[in-house]
């Protein structure tokens, strides 16, 4: 599957919760307008057996999986692709193994000297955050508006934004040069989380 050019990336919420729980809630995501969905967990049960629901679920609605920082589970169930952190050589080791059509995202923090490197070995899309305080990624070091700004003008491939995003504070994201926005908390801490889904996707792929 390809890669969107612009819209709402979700990142699953795991903690805590069912493999059935996570299921529901990806679905519900997708159907408010989440277009490609990252399968993150630091503590999993069954990774696999979750990985590949997550896989069969996904496709059903035409929707890539990516596995987050995990290349091995990702050819085992059959994902789409992996987003890859701060290893040196991942982007190519994934390319290598996963094949040429794989999406491979790459962690970029703060850095367009980073961004620029990943573009050249081969990544699909590069991801710059955390841009606001997140639960998800409480120590992480913050990202600025002017590496967005920065990036914009000298990366080709879509541009990620992720860290804290609410509906309240992304705009100023895809106005500083953001294509998609990935999404944890303000998705799957809310009660309606198609509804919320939506709020995002109508700011992201506002209507003519």
């Amino acid at each position: 599957m390809k890669f969107p050019t612009r819209s709402l990336y979700a990142i699953t919420q795991t903690d805590n919760k069912p493999a059935d729980t996570v299921i529901k809630e990806v679905i519900a995501a997708i159907k408010g307008g989440a277009v490609v969905v990252q399968y993150r967990d630091k503590n999993p049960a069954d990774a696999v057996a979750l990985a590949t629901q997550l896989v069969k679920v996904c496709h059903e609605h035409h929707v890539p999986l990516l596995i987050n920082d995990d290349v091995e589970l990702a050819l085992a169930v059959g994902a789409d692709g992996v987003h890859i952190g701060k290893e040196d050589g991942a982007i190519a080791h994934a390319r290598v193994h996963m094949g040429a059509a794989a999406i491979i995202g790459a962690s970029c923090y703060n850095s367009l000297e980073r961004a620029l490197e990943a573009q050249e070995q081969g990544a699909t899309y590069v991801a710059f955050g955390r841009f606001f305080p997140s639960n998800s990624k409480p120590l992480a070091a913050p990202a600025e508006l002017a590496t967005l700004q920065a990036a914009k003008l000298k990366i080709a491939i879509p541009i990620v934004a992720i860290g804290g995003i609410l509906p309240e504070n992304a705009g100023q994201l895809l106005t500083a040069g953001a294509d998609l926005l990935a999404v944890i908390g303000g998705l799957f801490d809310k009660d309606d989380i198609e509804e919320s889904a939506r709020q995002y996707k109508a700011l992201i792929e506002p209507k003519s």
